[in-house]
């Protein structure tokens, strides 16, 4: 089978650095990048490049008013074309700027029939842009990335998910200098200038707090092929951005940056969390986790925050909630995490929110949090009691259909 890797990223040179890298050291190697720049005229550019330069170039249409879904439709096709012709050895598809990888590696996963194979997904990533990346809260479309019409994303929740992802980081190793206009499909290489200073620490340390469990490899590291094709699985990728179940930063400080984990096994009070989301949204350059509202006790609510930017949502049921048939078909990954958690008296609810950034207010942010928990006597008053309290989240949780 024709072996896939794909390089995600919005950082743009890290990714074509990337993509060169690969074409350069793989034989027969051949990069298909969809440019999406150009979906407002109702198109998407497609090209085709090898070490030599490009190779062919094309346009597919806009499929329901989205190039990301004209993406989709056309991606796979063209995976079984390089396939059937016998002579590409790796498929790389350098995917645009805010493209997340997830959905693109889903469906490579899915639709290679014997033909093609998804063997690594990585984000490209420039260390000194990750802060300014991740604390940038204007839209996509105000930056010129947005992947359709209506793509309400910001650029910093786009580029956490890029990030968070992957097992594998390609770094950027800070002795060149990009040239403007380099070719994305592995055109020119970029002139370089040779500095004397590496990745500032506390750059290096940001990355690593965010995502702990990956592994970060320079884009010059003898190992960088092997790293990037040894085997993807898109089931555990997804789990592990699963608010039920994944590894979440664990405590950390160091060069300046804090992560702080905050965990609690009583409910939030719904209208003080809610009079205090702009504030916890803004306390930190990324936070994440899963929480518990008292008058929805047995929904299991989802914490996404970056660039100021905060994103909650329902998940479902709680396990606690679920009847045991219904345990049967929860995710291995899923009832694993929740037996490491268990609590006799509640189950699986809690809170437990993971808090990132360079001088972090640890104490600042531990008090708010407290304080939109369940006092002792509102508590004692028992779930019938809770479900009656303020309903704040309801325009958030339950948008009217219109």
């Amino acid at each position: 089978m024709l072996p896939v890797v794909i390089v995600a990223g919005l950082h743009r040179d890290a990714r074509r650095a990337v993509v060169r890298r690969l074409l350069r050291e793989v034989p027969g190697a051949v990069a298909l990048h969809h440019d999406l720049s150009a979906a407002p005229g109702g198109t998407v550019r497609r090209t085709l490049a090898d070490g030599t330069g490009l190779t062919d170039s094309g346009e597919t249409p806009l499929v329901n008013d989205c190039a990301c879904c004209a993406l989709r439709e056309d991606l796979v096709p063209e995976l079984e074309r390089l396939a059937d012709g016998g002579l590409c050895r790796l498929a790389v598809v350098e995917l645009w700027d805010s493209v997340e990888p997830r959905s693109m590696a889903e469906v490579v996963a899915a639709h290679g029939h014997g033909r093609f194979e998804l063997v690594g997904v990585t984000c490209a990533v420039d260390p000194a842009l990750v802060l300014p990346c991740m604390g940038n809260g204007d839209d996509l479309a105000e930056a010129g990335l947005a992947a359709a019409p209506g793509d309400q994303r910001v650029v910093a929740d786009t580029f956490a998910r890029q990030l968070e992802y992957p097992p594998v980081l390609v770094l950027a190793d800070g002795s060149e200098e990009s040239t403007p206009g380099t070719d994305a499909a592995g055109g020119a290489d970029a002139a370089g200038t040779d500095v004397l200073t590496g990745p500032d620490p506390a750059d290096l340390e940001l990355l690593t707090q965010l995502h702990p469990t990956a592994r970060r490899i320079p884009v010059t590291d003898p190992g960088l092929v092997a790293a990037l094709t040894a085997g993807f699985d898109p089931a555990a990728a997804a789990a592990r951005q699963h608010p039920a179940c994944a590894l979440l930063p664990q405590e950390a400080d160091a060069h300046g940056v804090t992560t702080h984990v905050w965990r609690a096994r009583r409910p939030f009070h719904p209208a003080r969390l809610h009079e205090a989301l702009e504030d916890l949204a803004c306390a930190a350059a990324r936070s994440r986790g899963r929480f518990w509202l008292a008058n929805r006790p047995d929904t299991l609510l989802s914490w996404d925050a970056a660039g100021g930017a905060l994103c909650v949502d329902n998940l479902g049921p709680w396990l606690a909630a679920l009847p045991d048939a219904a345990r049967d078909m929860v995710p291995a990954e899923r009832l694993a995490a929740a037996a490491l958690d268990w609590d006799p008296e509640v189950g699986d609810r809690g809170q437990l929110l993971a808090f990132v950034s360079p001088e972090l207010d640890v104490d600042g942010v531990t008090e708010l949090l407290d304080s939109c928990l369940l006092t002792d006597g509102e508590y004692a008053a028992g779930p019938e009691a809770w479900r009656r309290l303020d309903s704040a989240f309801d325009e958030l949780l339950d948008p009217a259909v219109p």
